[in-house]
């Protein structure tokens, strides 16, 4: 295809704002290796402002595309399908995903699953974490719009969906480093689930709603496992007392 001038100006926009994402989240990855935040990572008032920011520019991105909305997945054809799809593949993946990375840690360790990174994002009470669940509605929204909409939906056009797919899903693997190896290799499946959703749905309904239901299911689940585990201790604890 030939390139049109707004068209040149979304690529050169999408690579800035690709690039400025993967840096600063491997950025901030090295950082809480050596530093432990006062809060939750995903609580940061700062953070949440940038990725209202960046969600309004990747917009703006794809409007300058000139694309059509199928293409971008800005589609909204029985939403309530969509959602039901989404919801029920994103529980589906939680549940496999939290099984294997606690196989994965057992074997690894540290190495495979990262326990610190995931004990600082999990919510320390039941209202934290209304707050988390609140805080992934834009994290989850601005991945999706970016590595579903744009990196496959607005460069489709200059090479085949497919393969962008999975180009964009390593990438989406890559910068899930601070989780351990198994992190980025469960991200990597995830963004390939999400990615095939997208391009057989023709919107991003279902992936976003399957991406947020996998986090906040992980999550929950993360935290009961947690629960369990304290309660055993003092278990333990109390009948060594005795």
């Amino acid at each position: 295809m030939a390139i049109q001038g707004d068209y040149k100006i979304f690529l050169v926009g999408l690579s800035l704002v690709t690039i400025f994402i993967s840096y600063s989240t491997l950025a901030t990855a090295r950082l809480l290796k050596r530093w432990q935040p006062p809060e939750n990572p995903l609580l940061d008032r700062v953070d949440t402002i940038l990725r209202f920011f960046l969600i309004a520019l990747c917009i703006v991105l794809g409007l300058l595309s000139g694309l059509d909305a199928a293409t971008l997945g800005w589609t909204f054809q029985q939403p309530l399908r969509q959602m039901l799809i989404g919801a029920g593949i994103g529980m589906t993946l939680a549940l496999v995903l939290l099984g294997l990375s606690r196989q994965a840690g057992k074997k690894g360790g540290e190495r495979f699953v990262s326990q610190r990174f995931i004990e600082m994002i999990l919510p320390r009470s039941k209202a934290e974490a209304y707050r988390v669940a609140l805080a992934l509605g834009p994290v989850v929204f601005l991945e999706e719009l970016l590595f579903r909409s744009l990196l496959i939906g607005g460069l489709s056009p200059l090479f085949p969906a497919p393969l962008l797919m999975v180009l964009v899903s390593i990438l989406f693997g890559v910068l899930h480093a601070p989780q351990g190896l198994w992190g980025m290799v469960g991200a990597g499946a995830a963004g390939m689930i999400f990615g095939t959703l997208f391009l057989a749905e023709q919107s991003l309904i279902a992936p976003v709603v399957a991406h947020y239901v996998a986090n906040v299911v992980q999550i929950a689940l993360a935290m009961r496992l947690r629960a369990k585990r304290k309660a055993d201790q003092l278990a333990g604890i109390s009948s060594t007392v005795d």
